[in-house]
């Protein structure tokens, strides 16, 4: 059976919270946007991007050791929203919600670098 990058549902839901980011820290001011902003959005980017590169590497190791890279990126984004929400860039529902969905990423994460890992021990 033949894969796709698009087939696993933890890249699509980091896919569609790093948009949900980007479009908050859109309606930031400068400053906002140019300090806490700019981190944000690159570590949420980041989530999906380093799961995607150790899709594609096919070595279940490497793969394994990306999505190590994704999980940190997720404590990163999660930093970064209680930064946002104790600074009133964004509201508590706003942060509560994001921080619902980052957890939800965070436990299928998980449980994909154990099955990589799973999938590691056969060989």
């Amino acid at each position: 059976m033949n894969y796709k990058l698009e087939d696993l549902e933890v890249y699509n839901l980091s896919e569609i919270i790093s948009d949900k980011i980007w479009d908050i820290v859109m309606e930031w001011d400068y400053f906002a946007k140019d300090t806490i902003g700019k981190q944000i959005c690159r570590a949420a980017d980041s989530i999906s991007a380093n799961i995607a590169e150790g899709y594609g590497r096919y070595h279940y190791k490497e793969n394994k050791n990306f999505c190590y890279y994704s999980r940190g990126s997720i404590l990163e984004v999660k930093s970064f929203l209680r930064k946002s929400k104790n600074r009133n860039l964004i509201s508590e529902d706003c942060y509560s919600e994001l921080y619902i969905e980052l957890q939800t990423i965070h436990l299928k994460l998980n449980a994909y670098i154990k099955y990589i890992g799973k999938n590691l021990n056969k060989f």
